[in-house]
């Protein structure tokens, strides 16, 4: 019976189940995929204690060739909402953030790639994928790509709402 138990408990890590979280409570967040990929998968976790998330990713290969990437500055200030766009034909690879305890929040700047063969189109927004206080996993859909993300913050709650952007890309 412990031998099951044990089974039990360790599979999940040995079989990468559990999230590989990106960065630890209060702590900056510098995420970005490998050369020639881009996000595909965002999870998330929030925490009532430190009031702050933590973040894991996962990618997919996007790129035929070495893309030209940029980091945006911060696009919010604390406590404020934000939507970014990655600019026309570009796409996100990586995400990156600082925690202010003050505040009990983030202020978000982004990766974003292309290469000049390929062109976005037939975009659009999710939902909200989470409520305030809620863990959520969104996986970009199949055949489309990550380029942009909407936020609002309530200081109530002190966590954020996400929706993210996204397109089917094809050769230009």
């Amino acid at each position: 019976m412990k031998r099951l138990l044990l089974l039990l408990l360790v599979c999940p890590l040995v079989q990468g189940l559990e999230p590989r979280w990106e960065n630890i409570y209060d702590e900056p967040l510098n995420f970005n995929c490998s050369n020639r990929q881009s996000i595909s998968s965002i999870s998330s976790k929030h925490d009532n204690l430190y009031e702050d998330r933590i973040w894991e990713f996962q990618c997919k290969d996007t790129f035929n060739s070495n893309p030209q990437c940029f980091w945006t500055n911060y696009v919010n200030s604390f406590d404020e909402q934000f939507t970014f766009v990655c600019p026309n034909n570009y796409v996100m690879t990586g995400m990156g953030s600082i925690h202010d305890d003050k505040y009990g929040d983030r202020r978000w700047q982004f990766q974003c790639c292309q290469t000049y063969n390929y062109c976005n189109y037939n975009c659009q927004w999710t939902p909200y994928v989470n409520f305030y206080d809620e863990e959520f996993t969104w996986l970009v859909p199949s055949m489309n790509y990550l380029v942009g993300a909407e936020s609002v913050h309530s200081n109530s709650y002190e966590d954020r709402r996400w929706k993210f952007y996204y397109c089917t890309r094809s050769y230009c």
